[in-house]
């Protein structure tokens, strides 16, 4: 099942599998980081509200939230090079069509069909590691993908508010290099041989379902959540506000999130040379206690530094826990419902997205910014202690859970 490299540790460029995932997770964040800064235009091109173009985005969000069970189900009845083939296929038409879009409503509609795209590139291409590569070298291809990730959020903000310059419409026509990457993924990803099991849709997900109290699982999710809602809530809702409050610049105030992902791509790059060393739990917990520090060190700076500071602690987090999630989670499950089992974390982690932003907004007009990181950081501390202190460490937990009855 798993490919041999020199070190068991490191990542094997040469392989087609870690060349194809890492080109598809890249050109996942098309999603939403490219088409933000076309927001304000897109509302004035159709002559719609703010409430009405923020559509665009949550009804991405939701569609993962919904529809990632689904998708999961099919990756494991069909194989996952059928769906992020198909899925990137999906991907690169429906944004290339937008550019065609007579009316927002065919917009949105075709939001929906990339956000069920997505959910399908995010799905298959980690269960794809977790069937084809093993123990910490799982690790490290997860760590080298979720660099990927970061390096596609913090360039296609960029791109995306220059493309928007030659109109509305602009943005999307990038969808449209999945294309050629769909064709790369069919022709390029070998399966590894596992027992495919085809069961109904309501007891595949029954099934499936019980991964989220399954001895050595539930954590994983309740950290996803845990790290999604935090960081959605701090990075991208209360620390913009806090910074302007404080007299930066949106510039500065870029640079500054930047930082983030900098740091984020550097811890998550050498997630197999940790996983060496602790579990996947204890890894969680690690990045669970930098986000700590860095949402306190939000809430007691008072200088440009210190913020600067702050947000490395909260990069190098986040590279550390999500890595990590996925590696326990397809470390924990067969592989004939390791795709499932994936859904079930695409589905937390959108539901952590889509309700950090909300309750921080929210809570911030009444308590204020600041109050919220102290929080945060309270929250954060206490996930990575309960994370060590309770359950049992993850190795090999039984899957009866996930098979079917």
């Amino acid at each position: 099942m798993s490919e041999s490299p020199s070190r068991v540790d490191r990542v094997p460029w040469d392989s087609p599998t870690v060349r194809v995932v890492l080109l598809a997770t890249f050109l996942a964040p098309l999603g939403v980081p490219l088409v933000s800064p076309a927001l304000p235009t897109i509302r004035d091109a159709f002559g719609v509200n703010d409430a009405a173009a923020s559509l665009l985005v949550s009804a991405y969000f939701v569609t993962g939230i919904v529809l990632s069970p689904f998708v999961g189900a099919l990756a494991d009845r069909i194989g996952r090079r059928r769906v992020l083939a198909g899925s990137l296929l999906v991907f690169g038409l429906a944004g290339g069509a937008t550019v065609l879009a007579p009316s927002f409503g065919t917009v949105l509609a075709l939001r929906v069909a990339q956000g069920t795209a997505a959910a399908g590139i995010f799905v298959s291409t980690v269960a794809l590691v977790g069937d084809t590569f093993e123990g910490v070298q799982r690790n490290a291809v997860l760590g080298v993908t979720f660099a990927a990730l970061s390096t596609g959020a913090a360039v296609f903000p960029v791109v995306g508010g220059y493309l928007v310059g030659f109109g509305w419409s602009a943005p999307f026509g990038a969808y449209l290099v999945a294309l050629p990457v769909a064709g790369v993924a069919w022709y390029l990803v070998r399966e590894p041989d596992y027992e495919r099991r085809s069961m109904p849709g309501v007891a595949y997900l029954r099934t499936a379902g019980r991964a989220v109290t399954a001895r050595g699982t539930r954590a994983f999710y309740g950290a996803t959540f845990a790290a999604e809602f935090l960081l959605f809530g701090v990075v991208f809702t209360a620390a913009p506000f806090l910074l302007t409050s404080e007299g930066l610049t949106p510039l500065v105030i870029g640079v500054v999130l930047l930082v983030a992902e900098g740091a984020a791509i550097v811890a998550s790059a050498a997630n197999g040379r940790l996983a060496r060393r602790v579990s996947n739990r204890t890894l969680v917990a690690y990045g669970f206690a930098c986000l700590a520090v860095g949402f306190a060190g939000l809430f007691a700076a008072s200088s440009l530094l210190a913020f600067v500071a702050a947000m490395l602690a909260v990069g190098a987090g986040t590279g550390i826990v999500l890595p990590s999630v996925d590696a326990g989670v397809t470390e924990a499950v067969s592989d004939a419902v390791r795709a499932g089992a994936v859904s079930l974390r695409n589905s937390t982690t959108f539901l952590g997205r889509a309700a950090g932003p909300v309750a921080f907004a929210g809570v911030a007009t009444v308590a204020g910014y600041r109050p919220l990181l102290l929080a945060a950081a309270v929250v954060a501390g206490a996930v990575g202690v309960a994370l060590v202190t309770t359950g049992q460490a993850v190795g090999s937990p039984p899957t009866e859970a996930f098979e079917a009855d």
